[in-house]
């Protein structure tokens, strides 16, 4: 069976058909053509493919399409406002958050939650909401580094 969902992505109303299997990840990725998801695993296993829904971060290989309709969904992309990179977007460039970039985008949005969820985490807080992503060239570090800079853009005055 097809639905028809209305979604919005990154601030932009959407609507697309999908099929009662597919999952979130290929309709952003493949429908929507949204490259910075990652498909890696398909079982939630490397967090490559996480996204804002609704405000919360989540695994879009674990979540069938059919159950998003209506809801409002934040890729990477999505940090970006009036062409300028976010502060946590900046500060990864800043120091070196990444090697190979295939996880970036994963840990850019998860660590923009992190800091709208609390501006000044510890780096046990950091690296218990990172948790689920993996990053093969093992720049944890720098990604920590990048965390704590930016964490003074996300305070509150």
């Amino acid at each position: 069976m097809v639905h028809k969902l209305s979604l919005i992505v990154n601030g932009i109303k959407r609507t697309v058909e999908v099929k009662d299997n597919e999952i979130l990840l290929d309709v952003l990725r493949d429908k929507l053509k949204i490259k910075s998801l990652k498909a890696a695993c398909w079982r939630g296993e490397c967090g490559l493919c996480t996204v804002l829904l609704n405000g919360k971060l989540v695994k879009s290989c674990l979540v069938l399409a059919v159950e998003v309709d209506g809801s409002e969904i934040i890729t990477v992309e999505g940090l970006v406002k009036d062409g300028e990179l976010s502060p946590i977007q900046r500060a990864f460039i800043e120091h070196g958050a990444f090697q190979c970039g295939f996880c970036t985008p994963a840990f850019v949005l998860a660590s923009h939650q992190l800091l709208i969820e609390n501006p000044n985490p510890s780096e046990e807080e950091i690296k218990e909401k990172l948790g689920g992503i993996i990053c093969r060239c093992g720049t944890y570090l720098e990604i920590i580094k990048a965390i704590k800079s930016a964490s003074r853009f996300y305070q509150k005055k």
